[in-house]
């Protein structure tokens, strides 16, 4: 079964535009284009085109992405090379979850204090610390409320 390039838009969520625009980066090597010049995908290449989207969305760089299809494009003779490169790419994006869960431990944080019955009065002390460090540093207050 072939697709046309409206059908696999509606499919892998991607517009007609950003479909275009990987063919053109080189990143649909595999789609292949009918006598009329048009793009026929098949179920194969809608695989690949949730690959392309899954390492795009991890944040891998458009041109190791065009790596990677190259050498999908090569066969089993690239295995070896593909595993480097996805292996690369994972360490990446475990440092990347690390970081986000750094972040949202910080985010965990400010809820917790927001949430506390005594919000009003943590955050009014926080206000009055930095509120006394601009003070102690003859620095200006850029607050905008005036610490009691």
């Amino acid at each position: 079964m072939t697709y046309t390039i409206k059908e696999v838009s509606e499919k892998v969520n991607l517009s007609i535009y950003t479909l275009r625009f990987y063919d053109k980066q080189g990143l649909l090597p595999f789609v292949a284009r009918n006598q009329s010049g048009y793009r026929e995908f098949t179920d194969g290449d809608l695989n690949l085109i949730h690959t392309i989207c899954c390492l795009k969305d991890t944040g891998m760089k458009l041109d190791d992405i065009r790596q990677y299809i190259k050498y999908v494009m090569g066969g089993p003779a690239t295995i070896e090379q593909r595993k480097a490169l996805l292996k690369k790419h994972r360490h990446e994006v475990e440092l990347q979850q690390q970081k986000i869960a750094d972040n949202l431990k910080e985010i965990d944080y400010k809820l917790d204090v927001y949430e506390n019955p005594q919000a009003k009065e943590i955050v009014a002390q926080e206000l009055q610390f930095v509120t006394n460090e601009k003070i102690a540093n003859n620095l200006p207050n850029p607050y905008h409320v005036v610490a009691q």
